[in-house]
């Protein structure tokens, strides 16, 4: 493990730094002032560098059909039928939509509970700060314990305001007090989109940012689940999708099928839980990766 303290006059020059030293795969272990600037420890893994280094991933060329790779993953049939290609990254590219996120308008995060839409925010916001940028950060949920507190961490270590905005009002003043030009990131409680009251007060906020709403999923939910939570929240507004856990979720169908049947861009993917490192552009190649590599992994049988 590289260990490196880096001072300077701001938090933008401080994260630069870091970015041209120890290079995107840092991973921030503090942040203080000091004096008129501040100070930022921070660490290298050169095994985590080695891993990366990896990247991008080659095509990927199957054993079996796409059909087979598919259903191994528990695609639906009724999806599967609608998918053709030569490789299963041909066959995803193809079919799925691949894109970036819409920073001409707030990015609004929503999902069900405990989707990790509070840990992506975090990552984004790291993300704009190693790009040079000062993003507004508001949270709305204000009333579960420990909400703000958790993304008010990130915030901290970032030198950015947190705005805690629970009311449509307060939120609209938020955004009016942003300068020209400064990137919003919005972090809303979870929620079931299929209760009335709770898609009430989410379209409340949604008329107030007019923002880009993105879909926060994890990627290992039951497909059928997945689904019904991604054509909920496309009829509440959303269109992008940010699958959570890819690192961790070892069937990825519900990420194929809930970006279909909604119609979702798929833009960015949670693989690990460090702020700096852990969010990663998803494309047609990484995802075909993931799932061929779930095909290629030997199952350990079990003993009596």
């Amino acid at each position: 493990m590289r260990i490196k303290l880096i001072r300077a006059p701001s938090m933008n020059e401080a994260m630069a730094m870091l970015r041209a030293e120890l290079g995107d795969d840092a991973l921030i272990l503090g942040s203080r002032r000091v004096g008129a600037g501040v100070e930022l420890t921070a660490a290298l893994d050169p095994a985590d560098s080695k891993a990366h280094a990896l990247e991008p991933f080659p095509r990927v060329a199957l054993p079996t059909s796409c059909h087979d790779a598919l259903a191994s993953h528990g695609v639906p049939p009724a999806v599967m039928a609608q998918i053709s290609g030569t490789t299963l990254e041909d066959a995803l590219g193809q079919f799925l939509r691949f894109g970036s996120l819409d920073w001409e308008r707030p990015l609004m995060a929503v999902g069900p509970p405990g989707a990790g839409k509070t840990m992506t925010i975090a990552k984004l916001a790291t993300r704009l700060v190693m790009q040079g940028d000062t993003p507004l950060v508001i949270t709305t949920d204000g009333e579960r314990a420990g909400a703000a507190e958790q993304l008010a961490a990130f915030t901290r270590m970032l030198n950015l305001v947190l705005v805690v905005a629970d009311h449509p009002v307060a939120l609209a003043r938020a955004l009016a007090s942003r300068r020209p030009g400064v990137k919003v990131l919005i972090d809303m409680p979870g929620i079931d989109p299929f209760n009335e009251s709770a898609a009430d007060e989410l379209q409340a906020a949604s008329i107030t940012a007019q923002p880009a709403m993105v879909l926060v999923m994890p990627a290992g939910l039951d497909v059928s689940e997945a689904t019904d939570l991604a054509m909920g929240f496309a009829a509440l507004g959303v269109r992008h999708l940010v699958p959570t856990r890819l690192d961790v979720s070892r069937r990825l169908g519900a990420v194929v099928a809930a970006a279909a049947a909604a119609g979702l861009t798929l833009t960015d993917a949670g693989v690990g839980p460090g702020a700096a490192d852990g969010l990663i552009h998803l494309t047609p190649g990484y995802l075909a990766h993931r799932m061929s590599e779930f095909i290629a992994a030997r199952i350990p049988e079990l003993t009596p």
